[in-house]
């Protein structure tokens, strides 16, 4: 639950969430549009399936696109689908380590800063500094 939240969080923060409702939007269209087109898909819940079958990649074969300009929006809806799945990973990725480097460089100017004042640091903070030192210099070989 905790990380669901946190995915949504950044997709909101980089607007990706903005790409999903349209590709939702896109989805149910474009299902709409199928279920009027085409003649051996009856309901608009054969339809959706037909378009789940489409956007997964795994084309059931229950239903077929027979009409061309059903055939085009099964088209256009399987590139867009290649296409999100492209995309949100990515963004997911580059926010994730755009955070990490900014951690970084707070934890780097704070040990600067202590680094700059040692006379004024208390025998504890001492020892933290070098714990943290200590560590930096593991992490590195």
């Amino acid at each position: 639950m905790r990380n669901s939240k946190i995915l949504w969080r950044v997709l909101k923060r980089t607007r990706a969430d903005k790409i999903l409702y349209g590709y939702l939007i896109l989805l149910f269209g474009i299902s709409f549009a199928i279920w009027l087109i085409e003649p051996e898909i009856n309901t608009i819940f054969d339809s959706l399936w037909y378009c789940f079958s489409v956007l997964t990649t795994i084309g059931f074969g229950d239903f077929i696109a027979v009409t061309f300009i059903g055939r085009i929006l099964s088209v256009v809806l399987s590139i867009y689908s290649i296409l999100i799945i492209a995309i949100i990973p990515g963004v997911i990725t580059s926010f994730y380590l755009e955070s990490i480097k900014i951690r970084s460089k707070e934890s780097m100017e704070k040990f600067l800063y202590d680094l700059e004042r040692l006379p004024e640091l208390s025998k504890e903070e001492l020892n933290d500094l070098s714990e943290k030192a200590k560590n930096f210099n593991k992490n590195r070989k």
